[in-house]
């Protein structure tokens, strides 16, 4: 019980009395289907057991001064009368962190430093509304060390709690904790299938995945979903409602969207909407994607966003008359290259031809007769059987000062499966050359790449 003396004023604003007054706090057993976290069932249910009564001696004015809640209770609660105290109803459960609470506005101090004090403490400080609470409480929590169980925990706060702006930079360190521990899935691929929603989300907000392309992330979260969420309507309701967000389509390969249509695991609205949304974005123009990118950065899904895909995306114009022919166009950022010196190597994703598999590899390498590190490109052809291909190939990039592609490459080769063929130096200058400030072949910070593929009859 909150024993207040009734304060003098006449717009609920300015409080006069400054003593130290009188609170009662009545203790209850939750009934079991009450919701514990609501305001009203916290202080005003009459049909639960009375555990104890205990008198607590308040001031009123830095109660209502630092918590909405206690400002309305006071101010008119008590107006219309002499009485000189009020009543809060609380589970016994509650009764630390509401001690610890008080105890706060009075010191601006917390006495308790674990993980689960201080949520608890968190949870009260959102159920009374001081906000000054909960950011103490989610600094102090983001200053412990984080763990997965941790981070989990705080995602999985309730959502009065998650939306206010005082926790976000908790939630916010929590999902990025998550995201930097599970960047490779396939290295913790037993941890990650058992992580809850939350967790799965956190993951897939990420750019930063190394994951292979976005077909194997739509591949495991089906995967994930279909363990998670065995009843065909339930995963229906979670992939659409939930995860689909995540999933980056527009950067998914055709073939890939294909099967999406056809999945049962979405319904079909949904699916022909992504997927309709994935090919517009496909068929725009390359400074119309971008900008589009660029809208969506600050959103949460970001799903017009590349992610730093292990394979990289590719751009295919294919023609099946007069000869069978495909052009390749493959895009490196200056960062992507620079991170390739001293020996490094970037694929691509696949690409077809005459129904063959191929794929683009751009290297860091020495060059044999110079001795120098250079820039190397490559053209090789998946494993499938013993399938021989003869391929007419050329490599250009683009070149200032015209930027226009520029052929630096010819040749043809007879692939079989796992080979490659291309040329050590594909420029014939020096790496430091190729990533110096004044290149010629990087334009506004990007190597556009172009490879023409013909098979030879």
């Amino acid at each position: 019980m909150l024993n207040d003396i009734q304060p003098d004023m006449d717009d609920g604003v300015g409080f006069e009395n400054q003593d130290e007054e009188p609170v009662a706090m009545v203790e209850e057993i939750q009934s079991g289907d009450e919701d514990a976290n609501s305001n009203e069932s916290s202080w005003s249910m009459d049909c639960s057991t009375v555990l104890r009564v205990k008198t607590l001696h308040i001031s009123s004015p830095i109660l209502a001064a630092k918590s909405p809640f206690f400002y309305k209770l006071f101010s008119n609660g008590m107006r219309e009368s002499e009485q000189r105290h009020v009543t809060l109803r609380i589970n016994a459960s509650e009764e630390a962190a509401l001690m610890e609470l008080l105890n706060f506005m009075y010191s601006n101090n917390l006495s308790v430093t674990t993980a689960p004090e201080l949520l608890d403490v968190l949870m009260a400080a959102d159920k009374f509304e001081v906000a000054s609470c909960m950011r103490y409480c989610s600094r102090l929590l983001r200053n412990l060390p984080m763990t997965p169980e941790s981070a989990l925990l705080y995602l999985d706060l309730p959502s009065s709690v998650l939306m206010a702006e005082a926790v976000q930079p908790l939630t916010d360190a929590a999902k990025q904790y998550l995201a930097a521990r599970y960047k490779d899935i396939t290295k913790y691929q037993e941890e990650v299938m058992a992580l809850p929603l939350a967790g799965i989300e956190a993951i897939l907000s990420s750019d930063d995945l190394q994951i292979a392309s976005e077909d194997a992330v739509y591949d495991f979260v089906l995967k994930w979903a279909r363990a998670q969420y065995p009843k065909l309507e339930e995963r229906r309701e979670v992939l659409g409602s939930r995860l689909a967000r995540f999933i980056r389509f527009p950067y998914m390969t055709c073939r890939k969207l294909k099967k999406v249509l056809t999945s049962n695991d979405f319904d079909h609205e949904v699916s022909s909407k992504l997927v309709l949304e994935a090919l517009f974005f496909k068929a725009e123009a390359p400074h119309r994607q971008r900008s589009l990118a660029a809208e969506e950065s600050a959103s949460l899904n970001r799903r017009f966003i590349e992610r730093a895909y292990k394979y990289r995306p590719v751009k295919v114009v294919e023609f099946e008359l007069p000869r069978q022919q495909c052009v390749v166009y493959l895009d490196l950022k200056r960062e992507e290259c620079a991170n390739l010196f001293p020996s490094g190597r970037v694929y691509s994703q696949a690409f077809h031809l005459g129904g063959q598999g191929f794929f683009l590899s751009a290297h860091c390498n020495m060059d044999q007769q110079s001795s120098f590190h250079c820039f190397g490109l490559f053209l090789g052809m998946q494993e499938k059987g013993s399938v021989s291909f003869a391929v007419d190939y050329e490599f250009a990039a683009r070149s200032k000062p015209t930027e226009e592609f520029v052929s630096k490459y010819k040749g043809n080769y007879t692939f079989t499966g796992g080979k490659a063929v291309g040329y050590r130096n594909l420029f014939a200058i020096p790496w430091t050359s190729f990533m110096a400030e004044d290149s010629l072949y990087f334009i506004n910070g990007v190597l556009h790449l172009r490879a023409e593929l013909t098979i030879r009859h």
